[in-house]
């Protein structure tokens, strides 16, 4: 199981914060991962070895919410 919260920041994974987005996760036919109608997915190795990318994909995601700060 994974928990994507902590990491639904930035351009392309922030709008899956809507559970009603997020609820349309389909899988993809050709590379068989999780896909959404925003564009967003993930590659399929990162899902498989979720343990070895997590941390680094919670690092992405706050500096994408720094970003989001200064910005804004």
């Amino acid at each position: 199981m994974i928990d994507f919260r902590p990491i639904l920041e930035g351009e392309l994974f922030e709008p899956l914060q809507d559970v009603h987005l997020f609820n349309q996760v389909e899988i993809h036919p050709e590379s068989h991962t999780l896909v959404w109608p925003n564009g967003a997915d993930f590659d399929p190795e990162t899902l498989h070895e979720w343990p070895k990318y997590e941390q680094g994909m919670r690092e992405m995601a706050k500096r994408w919410a720094a970003k989001k700060r200064k910005v804004a």
